[in-house]
């Protein structure tokens, strides 16, 4: 998020925005990049560090890290995918509900305020007649690094929840800064 999009998110000035970003940046709760678009002045990304992320109150990253390297240790190939599988199936059960519209199109617009809900920042567009997913961030950066495997779990998971096969079109471990799910 930028300075703009925190101040209207929050009904704080620009001014205190500022300062206080400035204060965490100080602290190393939150980092910073430069975005450049087009001519004019630059804008600065802001998201949090892992610091500040053990620091929000919801750090599930630990377990989630510790049961994703145990099921990656699962020697046996099937048994492994087996788990994955379930894991998909739960998720997609649980989130199933919240998933709404008639096409693709309406459905990925209902995923995606699933995942702002979550605090997954998302965006729809429209490329060639198709849909486009994009995702600001990831919602699990510290296990997409250690293992693309959680990407390909969360494109499967999309393509069950729209009932349509996607595919990873962007990916953020690839520079990009973002990830694109389209349908195919």
């Amino acid at each position: 998020m930028g300075v703009g999009e925190l101040s209207r998110e929050t009904a704080v000035t620009p001014t205190a925005v500022r300062q206080r970003l400035t204060r965490l940046l100080a602290h190393g709760l939150i980092e910073r990049d430069l975005v450049r678009h087009g001519r004019g002045r630059p804008r600065h990304r802001y998201r949090l560090t892992q610091k500040g992320l053990r620091q929000t109150g919801s750090n599930f990253a630990d377990l989630a890290l510790a049961l994703w390297r145990e099921v990656s240790a699962i020697e046996d190939y099937e048994v492994r995918r087996a788990v994955l599988r379930r894991v998909v199936k739960t998720l997609a059960e649980s989130y199933a509900r919240h998933i709404e519209g008639t096409n693709t199109a309406e459905k990925m617009h209902s995923l995606a305020a699933l995942l702002e809900e979550r605090r997954i920042p998302v965006s729809v567009q429209q490329a060639h007649g198709l849909p486009i997913l994009t995702a600001h961030a990831c919602p699990y950066p510290e296990l997409a690094e250690k293992d693309r495997t959680i990407c390909a779990l969360e494109r499967v998971l999309f393509s069950e929840l729209l009932g349509r096969e996607v595919e990873l079109a962007q990916c953020r471990l690839d520079g990009g800064g973002i990830c694109q799910f389209q349908p195919y």
